[in-house]
């Protein structure tokens, strides 16, 4: 793989790599070497074209051979299409196969061969396997920053592998030949100069459909119905929509949106305005307010959500006094169809309320056998027969409901098992053509619940679909344009849903607000206030949902494959900690490791680590201690081994000489190839009081630092300057004190200021990156006062790159959807607490006995105490990370003592 899969190699791939600092970014998996065969290729590169297929190249010249191409016809992922292409593959011992560590083709010699690398250990930077991509119609490759497994496909895409070296910005060991040279023809199509699109291939054009939207609005404010002027109230709410996902700005929607508050009697209350709202009306007229940032509960003189959350129905019309617009007990009154009920649990949920438990579960009744989930309000019993347009929204709602993660699981696969293979979905059963509808709500679905593949898809069948005038018709091939088809085609265009949309625009004058604890130490923290910082509770969901943390143990280094990446592991378990909010499954996550949990694979964190053997890792070995640390845990007796002991063993004496690669040099750790690594690892010692033994390594720390403040990625440097690598420095050093240090710490941070972007983010491996402007909060939170003003800007540019999952996109321009790795940097950065500094007691939450044996890691016995083991002796109020700047009050169960750049003197030491 590239860096990214090189993972703690490169530690690169931070972009990705989220906490991982130390340790590889594993995938491990196996105990033996893994060698992938290939699948039955696709064929011949010249079975897949310029727009169809995938076509990926491997460089054998290091070996004496040649670039060596084959393809995929239908492709899925990077590591799919190098095996069905015809290529094999061999991971390393530690990493797994996700790390390609030997690549050969056919039934020919893998390489490199044993005797140029064992392939126990991640390789070296200078000599591994580095993946290279390049888009549709680029000719411009692209060093990757993740995981073969972790690149998600699309037709026109080609991917490349040379051996070699390169530093973690891709800057050197580029491919000698161009995408065009490894094309399926040579080089891109040559478009018909009559025909060349307006906007990039595969997406909407939003500016047309703006324009068409707004010609549908009579006197700028209303849709009214064909020969008549009378207002139709639903398509105004779609073309309210459909501009604030388009065009926010639009002077329409501010025209659209006082009409409807106006008539907000004749649409959403026909029986009276005293009575029960059409839940349906009701529900659309809320959601115009929140997606235009006015107030669901004032409304034409209604508050919507108290009306809908008011008439929710106590049964059906069995019961003896049936109650009118009711079908079944839990449905919103006069809903209608199962759209009305998800619209209604969605304006609940967006406002901020809890949407009724029954309502939830009424909607949850409608998913069929098959995952799909039909339009109509049946019971119990009764037909069901779902379609694609339905099941993606009701999918949307139930997601931002909570609690409904099978049901929603089910959906997602409902949808990718009916997606035609041209990305269009057909609007009922048995339908032979696609519905712009159908496919608009399912790939609004998709892309929310990370199915990005398919959501894109989707959005390129659409593109196709849209109108010379910019409108799209309500099925496939249409002529003339329809708002109801076009409002929800536009939503998937621009990437968002009515869970989402807004025309609000963060304000960075407006002061962040906070609502301070009635005790010491606050209980509860408010979701994000005033658009300032991430939703860290949402967050922590995403982080502990079942589909995220298998068994409530361990995150999986890919979902198709069992063993458990550790690294991330640990990040996740950082990211608990450093907001509280779930000290339950953050002990589960402990006990596993403590405990000596096997994973799918039957690996234990010592594999991992390698904690006593000739290949301890000494990142890996600081990573899994400091966690120890943080939730008072003895890092000296950790998953059955002395954490403390292997780390002061682990300090070289000397730099080792070929081919022998343990150690870079004195100071360092044995295999610990980062600054990431070195600074974890002397963090732990120092928490562990071995202040003499971390000296070397903090000497060797210092000795890294470049003149401008900043450190570079690897070790031994490459000359590169990183964010990530500088603020995890900073934490170490700041940790470690003394004047020297000191210095240090304000040039790294002045760095680190320096690099920030416009939109708050920071450049990380990634591009604009989530993990690196996470890392940038946790070191610029060292001194808070002086970096306000760039902590602030980096908490909404991480707001900004948060899904309604919960979980963090990778980066602003890059592959979306929630990352696992960059969503566990984000919720933990956005605390801005160091690493070092990080303390979270475990007191109360219930001990977890994990079998040793057990194959997948899982739970022999549960058994209640008195909340012992593993409390912090800890004392005194925990200050706000941010101090305000960030508006972050962390829940109960944690408690720091955050200090914002301690110095030399004796009472400032932690």
């Amino acid at each position: 793989m590239g860096t990214a899969q090189r993972r703690d190699r490169q530690t690169g791939a931070r972009a990705l790599l989220a906490l991982i600092s130390a340790g590889f970014l594993l995938l491990a998996m196996c105990v033996t070497l893994v060698t992938v065969t290939p699948a039955a290729a696709s064929g011949p590169v010249g079975d897949c074209t310029a727009t169809e297929g995938a076509v990926v190249a491997v460089d054998f010249g290091p070996f004496g051979g040649k670039v060596e191409r084959g393809c995929d016809t239908t492709p899925t992922t990077g590591y799919d299409l190098l095996h069905d292409a015809g290529f094999t593959t061999e991971g390393t011992q530690h990493d797994g196969p996700g790390f390609i560590c030997r690549i050969g083709f056919g039934s020919g010699t893998p390489y490199p061969t044993a005797k140029q690398e064992a392939c126990v250990l991640t390789p070296p930077a200078t000599a591994y396997w580095s993946y290279w991509t390049a888009s549709p119609g680029s000719n411009r490759w692209t060093y990757s920053q993740y995981g073969a497994m972790s690149r998600r496909l699309k037709d026109g895409d080609v991917d490349a592998w040379v051996f070699g070296g390169t530093d973690i910005g891709g800057s050197t060991g580029k491919p000698a030949f161009t995408p065009d040279d490894v094309r399926a023809d040579g080089g891109t199509e040559t478009p018909d100069p009559g025909n060349t699109p307006t906007v990039p291939a595969g997406q909407v054009d939003l500016a047309a459909a703006a324009d068409w939207v707004a010609g549908t609005l009579k006197d700028g404010e209303r849709v009214v119905d064909d020969g008549a002027d009378t207002p139709n109230y639903l398509l105004t709410t779609e073309a309210l929509y459909a501009l604030a996902a388009a065009d926010p700005g639009n002077a329409d929607i501010a025209k659209a949106k006082a009409f409807l508050a106006a008539h907000t009697d004749e649409y959403a209350y026909p029986s009276g305005k005293d009575e029960a709202p059409d839940a349906t009306a009701a529900a659309r007229l809320a959601l115009v307010a929140e997606v235009t940032e006015g107030d669901p509960r004032d409304v034409g003189g209604h508050d919507l959500i108290a009306d809908l959350v008011g008439h929710v129905c106590p049964a059906g019309p069995d019961a003896g006094s049936p109650t009118p617009g009711c079908t079944a007990k839990g449905d919103f009154r006069n809903a209608g169809y199962g759209d009305g009920q998800a619209l209604a649990v969605l304006a609940v949920a967006r406002a901020g309320a809890e949407p009724p438990a029954d309502a939830v579960a009424r909607l949850a009744q409608l998913q069929c056998e098959d995952g799909g989930i039909t339009s109509i309000l049946i019971r119990p019993g009764e037909n069901c027969d779902g379609d694609a347009g339905t099941t993606g929204l009701v999918a949307l709602a139930l997601h931002e409901a909570g609690g409904q993660d099978k049901a929603v699981g089910r959906a997602v696969a409902y949808l990718k098992k009916t997606q035609r293979q041209d990305g269009a979905f057909p609007g009922y059963t048995g339908a032979t053509t696609g519905s712009v509808y159908a496919t608009s709500y399912a790939a609004q679905a998709l892309r929310a619940l990370d199915a990005t593949a398919h959501a894109d898809a989707a959005v390129a069948w659409l593109s196709r679909e849209q109108l010379d005038g910019g409108g799209f018709g309500f099925e496939e091939d249409a002529t003339d344009p329809a708002l109801y088809g076009t409002s929800p085609a536009v939503l998937a265009g621009a990437g968002t849903d009515l869970a989402r949309l807004t025309t609000k625009k963060p304000d960075p004058t407006e002061p962040p607000t906070t609502e301070p604890p009635a005790t010491g130490r606050p209980t509860t923290r408010p979701t994000r206030p005033a658009g300032e910082g991430p939703d860290l509770k949402k967050g922590v969901a995403y982080l502990t949902s079942a589909a995220n943390l298998r068994q409530g143990h361990y995150y999986p280094g890919d979902p198709k494959l069992p063993g458990a990446d550790f690294g991330l592991t640990i990040d996740g378990a950082y990211a608990l900690a450093a907001t509280g909010l779930d000290n339950d499954a953050l002990r589960g996550i402990v006990d596993f490791l403590d405990q000596g949990g096997k994973d799918g694979a039957g690996k234990t964190l010592q594999d991992w680590t390698g904690a006593g053997t000739k290949y301890a890792l000494g990142g890996s070995m600081g990573k899994a201690a400091l966690l120890a640390e943080a939730v008072g845990r003895d890092p000296r007796d950790f998953g059955g081994k002395d954490l403390i002991a292997g780390l002061n063993t682990a300090v070289c004496e000397k730099a080792s000489k070929a081919p022998d690669r343990s150690c870079p040099d004195k100071g360092a750790y044995t295999y610990a190839p980062s600054v990431f690594s070195q600074s974890l690892a002397i963090m732990a010692q120092l928490r562990a009081d071995e202040k003499e033994a971390a000296q070397q390594p903090i000497a060797y720390l210092e000795s890294l630092q470049h003149d401008s403040g900043a450190w570079p990625s690897l070790i031994p440097a490459t000359g590169d300057s990183e964010v990530d690598s500088t603020a995890i420095a900073a934490m170490a050093l700041d940790l470690a004190g003394g004047e020297k240090a000191d210095k240090a710490v304000d040039k790294a941070l002045a760095w680190i200021a320096g690099k920030q972007l416009s939109d708050g983010g920071f450049p990380g491996a990634a591009g604009d990156s989530v993990n690196s402007a996470a890392l940038a909060v946790q070191g610029l939170s060292l001194d808070e006062k002086r970096y306000d003003s760039e902590i602030t800007k980096a908490l909404k540019f991480l707001a900004g790159q948060q899904n309604p999952d919960g979980g963090f996109n990778v980066a602003r321009d890059g592959q979306r959807g929630s990352n696992l790795r960059a969503s566990a940097q984000a919720v933990g950065g956005a605390t801005g607490i160091s690493f070092g500094l990080l303390e979270c007691s475990l007191e109360g939450t219930t001990p977890q006995i994990v079998t040793p044996d057990d194959p997948a890691g899982g739970t022999a016995n549960i058994v209640d105490t008195d909340g012992g083991g593993g409390a912090l002796a800890s004392t005194g109020v925990r200050v706000g990370a941010l101090l305000g700047t960030a508006a972050l009050l962390v829940a109960s169960g944690c408690w720091f003592v955050v200090v914002t750049r301690r110095r030399a003197e004796a009472e400032g030491r932690i």
